[in-house]
């Protein structure tokens, strides 16, 4: 009986999460269980699975398990196992876009209205999606126009006068005392009540504005208001009918092309239409009930996402599975929401409108899918077949940056996948090595690398399926003899960058590629990746050092440090600048440009 065998034996049979690891010891799957035993040893049945099941399983090396009291803990565990390792097969939550939500802080003495498109648990309310064909500007718009609520930057500044927008009638001007902060306080309870569908004042508000700026023939004005209602009207429309009791809910459906899955969620905040949002499910061996079920916890456990009171799925519930999705939920968010199953009426017509919503979303979606599949993942795999390697899975990049020896830097990239991994970069400053020498910038790059992973540094603990070094057969044999002193032997390749050729370690005729091919295109991104990764760093190190030459000039502060060093380039163009031509530069004056100047020809002044 092998070690696997004996731990699919013992398991015990009560509630926990699962952890699924490859040969490497990475976690490849993370998985709840109502009971363990059960659940775990229908993986290693001999049974026919769906291929991306089966696949799965082929790569199961060992797993581990953790029992929790609960139905609800597991999924809790679950939840935030799988948004710590991120593991290959399961769900991971993508959105088809980010959206831009209106942000109000409330703990601010007069709040503004912001855009953004990052979600942050910060204590300010957040309201978005908005559904296609209304700008999330032209909200803005209408709670300016009806409600002078403020939208100049976060940090309300006390000023003499009021600015322009005080007088054409789109802020109450906090900023100079014209209104108090009770008054101010009910006109964000007002626009909060709009932004989440309750309050339909802003209409009456804006008809006035126009009404009045007519009668006082300030006809562009009138026409601007005018403008703002017909954006109103298209709110309008997203109203929802039929819905008494509950108007702020969810409605989920699921959809599969055999390719792939996408979720769909509709959206209804006060009885109105918000938006629908679509997520791709890379796994469609799941079962419509498994897809949802395992998208909701992340889902909402999200920044993003609140929880209404009342979320509609297409399928029956189990009750006591019910319970404990329902308990976790609630607990996510401290509000209580039930999980119905809408036969008729407006709720069923809105899970519907969300099943169109993935049927459609996949039509369209699918052949860019299927593209951005084979750029990455499919041409990986093609690498790793051309390279005859196991896998090319995991990629390192390597390039070296200095200019004439100075700064000298190197940058380590990582590609998962075929995809960015920025996480996993690194940067290295070479230390042991004089003047421009590539070769040797490789060497210690590639040894420190390696030397680090046998230290057990965690930071370099996961090793590369593939190594790429940005250049020729001189760079790779540095970058390999390396490796190798260190006790690794790990495939590498090189990528010349004249013609674009692949050179391996122990050939030395390179491999040509097709210009069109997606292993090539993939070492392309890598390298140019890499390339930028030290470009930066060593501009960043040349900033800093060349900032340091300037801090010591009287009457020179930060921001005349910046002007110069963008003006001039460099510490040797602003000393070899005249006088005058300091003098001429914006934000300087007659005393400032002498200072400057008196620190670099201080010298010559002396020989004078």
């Amino acid at each position: 009986m092998t070690l696997l065998e004996e731990k699919i034996k013992n398991l015990p049979e009560q509630s926990g999460v699962y952890i699924m690891r490859g040969k490497d010891g990475e976690v490849i799957y993370v998985g709840k269980a109502v009971v363990l035993k059960n659940r775990v040893r229908q993986y290693f049945r001999n049974s026919k699975k769906h291929p991306k099941v089966q696949a799965m399983v082929d790569n199961i090396a060992d797993f581990d398990y953790i029992i929790t009291l609960n139905e609800k803990d597991a999924l809790s565990l679950e939840n935030n196992l799988i948004k710590k390792y991120k593991p290959k097969y399961n769900i991971l939550l993508k959105d088809d876009k980010t959206s831009p939500f209106i942000k109000i802080d409330l703990r601010e003495e007069f709040p503004t209205v912001e855009v953004t498109r990052k979600v942050k648990k910060d204590g300010a309310k957040y309201f978005g999606p908005f559904m296609t064909g209304v700008s999330v500007w032209d909200i803005v718009a209408v709670i300016r126009s009806a409600y002078g609520m403020r939208t100049c930057p976060k940090k309300l500044k006390k000023n003499a006068r009021e600015c322009l927008n005080y007088h054409i009638g789109l802020c109450r001007a906090p900023c100079t005392g014209r209104i108090d902060k009770d008054e101010y306080d009910k006109i964000v309870k007002n626009v909060t009540a709009f932004l989440s569908g309750r309050d339909d004042t802003a209409e009456k508000l804006i008809e006035e504005k126009m009404r009045r700026s007519a009668e006082n023939e300030q006809f562009e004005q009138a026409i601007f208001y005018r403008d703002k209602l017909e954006m109103l009207k298209k709110m309008k429309e997203r109203t929802v009918g039929d819905l008494t009791d509950v108007f702020d809910l969810d409605a989920f459906a699921y959809a599969s092309n055999g390719e792939y899955g996408c979720v769909s969620v509709c959206i209804v905040r006060g009885g109105k239409m918000m938006g629908v949002k679509n997520f791709v499910i890379p796994d469609v061996s799941l079962s419509e009930r498994e897809a949802i079920e395992g998208f909701m916890p992340q889902y909402y456990s999200g920044t993003n996402a609140d929880l209404p009171p009342q979320i509609c799925v297409p399928f029956e519930r189990e009750t006591e599975s019910d319970d404990a999705l329902k308990e976790y939920l609630s607990s996510l968010k401290g509000v209580k929401t039930q999980i119905v199953t809408p036969k008729i009426g407006m709720k069923h017509k809105l899970s519907e409108t969300a099943r169109e919503n993935a049927e459609d979303y996949l039509v369209k979606s699918s052949e860019k899918s299927r593209r951005e599949q084979d750029m990455t993942e499919g041409a990986a795999k093609r690498l790793a077949e051309i390279l005859g390697i196991k896998s090319a899975r995991r990629m390192e990049c390597y390039d070296i940056s200095n200019i004439s020896g100075v700064d000298k830097v190197a940058s380590m990239v990582v590609f998962i996948d075929g995809r960015k991994a920025a996480s996993e970069y690194r940067r290295f400053k070479i230390r042991t090595v004089e003047g421009a020498n590539d070769f040797m910038s490789m060497n210690e790059t590639i040894r420190r690398r390696f030397a680090r992973a046998s230290s057990g540094d965690g930071k370099f603990d996961s090793l590369p399926d593939l190594v790429v070094i940005d250049g020729g057969k001189g760079q790779l044999s540095a970058a390999y003899s390396a490796a190798a002193s260190e006790g690794y032997d790990v495939p590498m390749i090189g990528l010349a960058k004249r013609e674009e050729e692949v050179y391996t370690v122990f050939d030395e005729q390179p491999i040509i590629l097709s210009k069109s091919s997606y292993p090539l295109k993939l070492l392309q991104r890598i390298r140019d990746e890499a390339h930028r990764f030290a470009i930066t760093y060593h501009r960043n190190l040349r900033s800093k050092r060349y900032r340091s030459g300037l801090e010591d000039i009287p009457n020179i502060g930060n921001v005349r440090r910046a002007a110069l060093l963008k003006t001039f380039g460099s510490l040797e163009a602003i000393a070899a600048a005249s006088e005058e031509q300091l003098a001429a530069l914006e934000g300087m004056d007659a005393r400032a440009a002498r200072c400057v100047y008196e620190h670099f020809h201080a010298q010559d002044g002396d020989e004078e």
